[in-house]
């Protein structure tokens, strides 16, 4: 098994898969936990992996990081924000080290089923701002793969994405023929896109930046 890849049926992480299958045999992990929009997501999951004919694939229920709560997609209390991206703030969509326990999971089941790569579709350049998104974040944790897991020197952090933007991340999708109408970033709607959260307003502006309609629903008034 050449990678495993984590797929949460967004655009970034169904880029990432696109990518990952055209280098090789993958294997296709999927962690649920709690958030808002989890079965819509896993839905997602479920249409990329089967697009791609994914033979090896994992869904994994990871409830703690409801239970810790602090964000905004695990606590239906505190509200999404729909004003837009303030690169001065943490947003509160953040989900408390959400990528450090989604990575750890994806090299645990790579050491068993003897993968050589983790890819994650993590941005930091043109993201909602989340520390967890950064290159130096994944480059440390790549040291600590390397030192703490057994098979730990064979096992790389794959981020193809963290230096791109998100207009450059759909142009890269539309050439690999990625199915972007499978995929799924809203973080509040579960039939129609909301169109005004963070996510959702990122999608939009990549794909008007391209030229291109996003093939997914909106609801009525936010397509543009």
């Amino acid at each position: 098994m050449r990678s495993v890849v984590l797929v949460s049926g967004g655009m970034d992480s169904l880029v990432a898969a696109a990518l990952a299958v055209r280098e090789g045999e993958a294997a296709f992990l999927h962690v649920s936990y709690g958030q808002r929009t989890e079965a819509r997501e896993r839905r997602a999951f479920r249409a990329i992996a089967d697009h791609y004919r994914i033979e090896k694939r994992l869904e994994v229920d990871f409830p703690a990081l409801k239970a810790i709560g602090g964000s905004a997609l695990t606590d239906p209390s505190i509200p999404i924000r729909t004003g837009g991206i303030d690169r001065d703030s943490v947003p509160a969509s953040y989900v408390p080290f959400r990528n450090g326990l989604l990575v750890s999971i994806a090299v645990s089941w790579a050491e068993a089923i003897g993968a050589g790569a983790v890819y994650i579709g993590a941005v930091e350049e043109d993201s909602s701002g989340y520390p967890d998104c950064r290159q130096a974040f994944f480059n440390a944790f790549g040291e600590a793969v390397r030192i703490g897991a057994a098979r730990g020197e064979s096992i790389r952090i794959v981020t193809p994405l963290i230096r791109m933007s998100k207009r450059e991340i759909v142009r890269l999708g539309l050439e690999l023929g990625a199915p972007f109408s499978l995929s799924w970033s809203c973080y509040v709607g579960e039939e129609t896109a909301c169109g005004v959260c963070d996510s959702c307003r990122l999608r939009l502006r990549a794909f008007r930046e391209n030229g291109v309609p996003d093939p997914i629903p909106y609801a009525s008034g936010t397509e543009g």
